[in-house]
């Protein structure tokens, strides 16, 4: 192998340019830590991206559960495509991924590498993997075959997001593939027996209607579906987006075998879309086909052990953990073995009453001391994988991982020491950061906001005061609304003020405005999704904004409008529910938040605000 002369050294390293690798990576260069971003591929997204174009799920099923749509990097992503997006172009989405990496200074990121050898103080891992070995990895070779070259990384902290347990693997880190036997985990639903049957793969399409016919024939090597009754249990029509139970290979290994279970999937998609135009009136003489996949969007491969594995139980009981750092709500989604050679129902949905938390312990690997990991390759059995493997999830899972890898790199230990010292601190960053973690109340002991007095112009309800904005949470939960709402008749005028007994220093404020967490926000251009879909920034937005405050010295009080209020922050043409100003430290005694514009003349609505003053 040809040597490299340079090692790129970083705080963290991110393998895997998915949902998770990307809030990963984000979440740790945004906390400080020099961080590498390594992806496969020419664009960020994985199963998202433009070349597979599945839809981002999660705990909101799609808009069936409202108010538990994932915050955090997830929204913030979301939000900036409703706003710049709204023809759910699936190449403009790449665009914003790559985007929001490119803006981070502390983050480097490196398209086309794929890492192909790892190095662990174990002795050197060969790259067939060993499990079972306890070591730390201490070096990533990769190849980005776009430039002909070799990288070699060093970190302290590595963060495996590839999907398929990749750099766990090579690193030795123990693992677990197909589903495990009913025993072992006492899952109700698990098999009698263990086997190696895993979620099979897909291939996704586009069609549109031309307004005039457009005539199909059937490739010679593509399956024939003559009739209905050949789909059973499978809805289809003249569709614009293909359909997810187009879907094979797990009987087979989806890694290995990845090459044969892609060329079988294009057989049964143009056999499909065959069936569709020619077998029968689906509606579709005039639709063509304006894009299908090359890339299949894989469901499951390997699971990396972690310290903790999530089981059945503990997404269908909507379990808590004292190390909580994200949550699920998806059904366990297990599809029919075998896929469209299976004449069962495609997908069997055991559905959830409750979101269900993330222990931070299925995060990192339980032999492999400084590897983390997210995503589809978390520590969890099969039958939980149904849950935690949609892309929102394994954001929200990619945040944690990344925010814990840059406090291990800030402290000088590793992820297991998190668990033992470091958890609330984890915990408090991830909060601040708008992540919603289920059944965990915390007080930040660098918020000022709890201890001023809070008026407001107005409230549209008694439920709905600006006491609400220091509760600590930032969404509607069951009947309590935790928002502050102005009177209908205050567009323009609304605000709410902040006053201290005494001077404080402050040097951020954080807000948290309302998106509409009942709505659908998301990518995708699949016709029974688009009545439930924002196609724009939510009404609900606060579009523009000032906050000001009096500076110490200053009269005690004055006119709302007076000239003793001096502007720290504003924005204007605001589609973004978390907004974060850090401010040059300023002397108050008081701070407001003064609502200048609202989208579609809605109320004002805010759900949050921190006032953090300076750190020692």
């Amino acid at each position: 192998m040809p040597s490299s002369t340079d090692v790129r050294e970083y705080d963290v390293i991110v393998v895997g340019g998915g949902m998770a690798g990307v809030c990963a990576a984000l979440a740790s260069a945004r906390h400080g830590a020099r961080t590498a971003l390594v992806q496969d591929r020419p664009v960020l997204g994985g199963n998202s991206s433009s070349e597979i174009r599945m839809h981002v799920c999660g705990a909101d099923c799609s808009g069936g559960r409202p108010n538990t749509r994932e915050t955090g990097i997830m929204e913030e992503l979301r939000l900036e495509n409703a706003a710049r997006n709204p023809q759910r172009c699936a190449e403009m989405w790449d665009l914003i991924l790559w985007e929001a990496c490119e803006a981070e200074p502390s983050l480097d990121l490196f398209l086309n590498c794929q890492i192909v050898e790892v190095e662990s103080s174990a002795g050197g891992l060969p790259a067939s993997g060993e499990a079972g070995r306890s070591g730390r990895i201490t070096r990533l070779r990769g190849l980005q075959v776009s430039t002909e070259g070799w990288l070699d990384f060093a970190a302290a902290l590595v963060i495996d997001c590839t999907g398929d347990g990749r750099i766990g693997y090579l690193a030795g880190a123990e693992y677990r593939t197909g589903r495990e036997a009913k025993s072992e985990y006492d899952e109700p639903w698990a098999p009698e027996e263990a086997d190696d049957w895993a979620l099979g793969s897909s291939l996704l399409f586009t069609a549109r209607d031309f307004g005039e016919p457009m005539p199909f024939e059937r490739p010679p090597w593509a399956h024939l579906f003559r009739t209905d009754a050949d789909l059973p249990h499978r809805p289809h029509g003249a569709s614009e987006y293909g359909y997810w139970w187009i879907e094979w290979g797990g009987h087979l290994d989806t890694i290995a075998d990845n090459e044969a279970i892609r060329n079988e999937l294009l057989k049964y998609l143009f056999g499909v879309w065959d069936h569709i135009k020619n077998r029968g009136d689906h509606g579709a003489e005039n639709h063509a086909l304006t894009w299908f996949g090359w890339v299949p969007g894989k469901r499951e491969s390997r699971r990396l052990l972690g310290d903790y594995v999530l089981r059945q139980q503990d997404c269908t009981e909507a379990r808590r953990f004292e190390d909580t750092v994200a949550y699920g709500g998806w059904p366990v989604d297990i599809h029919a073995y075998g896929g469209l050679e299976n004449p069962d129902p495609p997908a069997r949905f055991g559905h959830l009453e409750d979101v269900y938390a993330i222990p931070f312990r299925m995060l990192y690997s339980r032999n492999v001391e400084n590897l983390l990991m997210a995503g589809r390759d978390a520590s969890a059995t099969h039958m939980a994988h149904g849950s935690t493997r949609v892309m929102a999830t394994c954001a929200v899972m990619g945040q944690a991982a990344g925010t814990a890898a840059a406090l291990c790199a800030q402290h000088g230990c590793l992820p297991r020491d998190l668990t033992d010292s470091h958890i609330t601190e984890l915990q408090l960053a991830l909060i601040r950061d708008d992540c919603y973690l289920p059944g965990l109340s915390l007080t930040d002991p660098d918020d000022l906001a709890p201890a001023a007095t809070i008026t407001a112009s107005s409230q549209a309800s008694p439920e709905l005061g600006p006491e609400n904005l220091v509760n600590g949470i930032d969404r509607p939960l069951g009947d309590a609304p935790n928002a502050w709402e102005a009177a209908a008749d205050q567009e323009g005028h609304a605000w709410v003020c902040f006053q201290w007994p005494e001077p404080v220093e402050i040097a951020e404020v954080r807000l948290t405005f309302d998106t509409c967490l009942a709505k659908v926000v998301t990518l995708t251009h699949e016709t029974g999704f688009n009545a439930r879909i924002v196609p724009g920034v939510p009404d609900e937005c606060v579009a523009a904004y000032v906050v000001a405050g009096v500076r110490s010295g200053s009269p005690a009080w004055g006119p709302v409008e007076g000239e003793m209020w001096e502007t720290l922050a504003q924005a204007r043409g605001n589609h973004q529910r978390h907004r974060v100003h850090r401010l040059k430290p300023i002397r108050t005694h008081r701070l407001r938040l003064l609502i200048r514009k609202t989208r579609a003349g809605k109320p004002a609505r805010v759900y949050g605000a921190r006032i953090l003053g300076t750190r020692g």
